[in-house]
């Protein structure tokens, strides 16, 4: 059974990078079909979908991230990375990597969540 696991500080500085690493276990992220994606729910509201990275590598964004957002992977590893770039308060959010069998940016289409990691943007 596949697992996820998010990773990475829970506080960063206005104007700053966050980095988030999704570690799988269970299952490979080259594994055909499957697509990756990053997702967050800010205090109050609801999931959004940041965007995705596909089984050969591909990656998807939202229009309201695009501009500032890079998915990465290392297979090695098993790992896929979200960089937010330029964060605000309003960044601040749980993260959740979660795993989809065809590429969606409905959280009902996927499969397997990490348990979400809480990051607060904050001088």
């Amino acid at each position: 059974q596949v697992q996820l696991q998010e990773s990475g500080p829970g506080l960063v500085k206005p104007s700053q990078t966050l980095s988030l690493t999704c570690t799988v276990s269970g299952g490979s992220i080259s594994t055909k079909n499957y697509y990756w994606s990053w997702f967050r729910q800010p205090p109050g509201k609801g999931l959004e979908w940041m965007g995705a990275i596909a089984y050969s590598g591909s990656t998807y964004y939202s229009p309201s991230f695009k501009s500032r957002t890079s998915i990465s992977r290392d297979t090695s590893k098993n790992q896929f990375t979200l960089q937010l770039r330029s964060v605000t308060p309003e960044d601040t959010a749980v993260y959740y990597c979660a795993r989809a069998p065809d590429f969606s940016s409905d959280p009902l289409e996927y499969d397997a969540w990490g348990q979400g990691t809480q990051v607060a943007v904050s001088s």
